[in-house]
């Protein structure tokens, strides 16, 4: 055979033989489905004044293994995932980086609500979110290039993005390290989110 010998490093050479970190890993994973359960429970109750057919669909938890290379779940509540419209909450956990609350809208729902969300401006930036200003609406991290805080935005720019891209998503980013405050602290972002739709 031809080609280089794969070699591990010696930091893979310690993990390749050890079990534990994985093990502690899954039960980390476990712990994050436990965290959205309850977080989808609470939130169950914010729904009521969203479009029936987004609520209809209930609430579904997905665990994936390459956002960017890293773990992840998420809690999507409520889900309307069509071609062309979508009517979304999703609570993102990102291995090594944060808990993430989106609303997601595009097709019909930006439309229904982009006027209500333009003019709950000083509340959003009160509220501490971003706004996504990447082309692409399937991107989830924060960097500058996807999503900018509604405290280095102008109202005026707010608009602006919010009329003239095909989507709507506005963000909340909470650190890792707030773990012990987490499970009030996902839910009420969530309901602050649905609040300025209904």
């Amino acid at each position: 055979m031809d080609g280089a010998k794969i070699r591990l490093s010696p930091e893979e050479q310690d993990l390749v033989m050890r079990a534990d970190w994985i093990l502690t890993k899954n039960s980390i994973l476990q712990k994050v489905k436990q965290l959205l359960e309850n977080v989808q429970s609470v939130q169950q109750h914010a729904l009521s004044g969203l479009p029936a057919e987004a609520v209809r669909t209930g609430a579904k938890i997905a665990r994936g293994e390459n956002y960017k290379g890293l773990p992840y779940l998420v809690l999507d509540q409520p889900r309307l995932f069509e071609k062309d419209n979508v009517l979304a909450i999703r609570v993102m956990f990102w291995w090594g980086h944060f808990f993430s609350n989106t609303l997601h809208l595009a097709g019909r729902y930006k439309e229904q609500y982009q006027e209500k969300i333009i003019s709950g401006y000083e509340e959003l930036r009160e509220a501490g979110l971003h706004v996504c200003i990447h082309p692409e609406q399937w991107e989830h991290h924060f960097g500058p290039d996807n999503y900018v805080p509604l405290q280095a935005m102008p109202a005026e720019r707010f608009a602006a993005v919010i009329r003239q891209g095909s989507f709507i998503k506005l963000a909340a980013k909470t650190g890792l390290e707030q773990w012990e405050i987490l499970e009030e602290k996902l839910p009420a972002i969530s309901c602050r989110l649905i609040a300025a739709l209904v």
